[in-house]
């Protein structure tokens, strides 16, 4: 059973956590990670480009010169994708990128991802953020005194003192327990997360 110290909002030690080692002691695989953020970037892709095919673009619908007789190369429309303005041969058409991935993989790769946090020790556990009042400088102060330039907080229920204190800060982004997702994990150096958001995460990936 892995044992976390927990802290306060200047890091001063106020306690101890024991996680169980079935999800944060897992040894990470980078097979299983890379298929979890590669669904994860998938199903974040718009998907919007599109072209227009001959059919589409205005014009074209005479045909430019007889069939025979010119000299010419025999045309039928110059809105064909060889011709300049004409259109687009194959181009992409909207379409959803996302794909469907096992929930037992997806669970398996957040728990390797927590793990690899503890096992390499980049990973704060405090009983309270300290923030009574939207102040950037107090979410800084914080930040500094866990050495923590870029992290990613992670809170059990919604807090707009800590999402509008963090919101200026580059390298820093705040998330509810049920949000917590690999990419993001693995994306920022360190993971600042709240005891009760870590108790119920604990309880959710058993």
């Amino acid at each position: 059973m892995a044992t976390l110290a927990v802290y306060n909002a200047q890091k001063e030690k106020v306690g101890d956590i024991t996680l169980s080692d079935d999800i944060f002691g897992i040894k990470p695989k980078i097979g299983v990670l890379h298929e979890v953020v590669r669904w994860q970037m998938a199903k974040r892709r718009a998907g919007t480009a599109s072209t227009k095919t001959r059919a589409e673009v205005s014009g074209g619908g005479k045909k430019p010169w007889r069939q025979k007789g010119t000299g010419r190369a025999r045309v039928g429309s110059i809105r064909n994708p060889l011709w300049r303005h004409g259109g687009v041969a194959h181009g992409p058409k909207p379409r959803d990128y996302s794909y469907n991935l096992p929930k037992k993989v997806r669970k398996l790769a957040l728990k390797m991802a927590l793990s690899d946090k503890v096992a390499s020790d980049r990973i704060y556990v405090l009983n309270d953020f300290g923030l009574d009042e939207i102040k950037t400088k107090k979410m800084a102060s914080l930040l500094k005194a866990f050495d923590c330039e870029k992290a990613v907080i992670v809170t059990k229920e919604k807090d707009e003192n800590i999402e509008l204190s963090s919101r200026n800060i580059p390298g820093v982004k705040v998330l509810l327990e049920k949000g917590i997702n690999v990419y993001d994990i693995l994306k920022y150096e360190y993971l600042l997360i709240e005891e009760k958001a870590i108790q119920s995460l604990e309880e959710r990936l058993k």
